[in-house]
């Protein structure tokens, strides 16, 4: 699905204050918490191995009974590396210390024929 210019440019505004880790940091650096941010279908249909899933729609509102400490280290992912940016962006606005989005987010994860799993 291509991005709307103005949706591009919001994301755009984001990304340089949030941190971006790779596939490969994620997986020599167990500390994380892997959310997947994306919409309740795509969770549905598979998702990351140790994910926990709380969409784009609810994390802010859901985030600190979830995890209540706002030095957890939280790893977001979506389907590209656009929404969890966004999703990063505001829960560092909310006091969250160490949070990251996923580079390439679930395609690249399926791109690099890594395992998905399905509850």
């Amino acid at each position: 699905m291509a991005h709307t210019p103005g949706f591009e440019q919001l994301v755009a505004r984001f990304r340089p204050q949030v941190q971006e880790i790779s596939i490969d940091q994620y997986q020599t650096q167990p500390q994380w918490h892997l959310i997947d941010v994306r919409e309740d279908h795509e969770w549905l249909n598979d998702h990351l191995p140790r994910a926990i899933h709380l969409g784009r729609g609810i994390i802010e509102r859901d985030i600190e009974t979830r995890f209540p400490d706002k030095s957890t280290p939280l790893l977001l992912y979506c389907g590209g590396g656009y929404r969890s940016v966004m999703a990063a962006y505001h829960l560092q606005l909310m006091g969250y210390q160490h949070v990251a989005s996923l580079i390439g987010g679930y395609k690249a994860w399926q791109q690099q024929q890594l395992p998905l799993v399905k509850d």
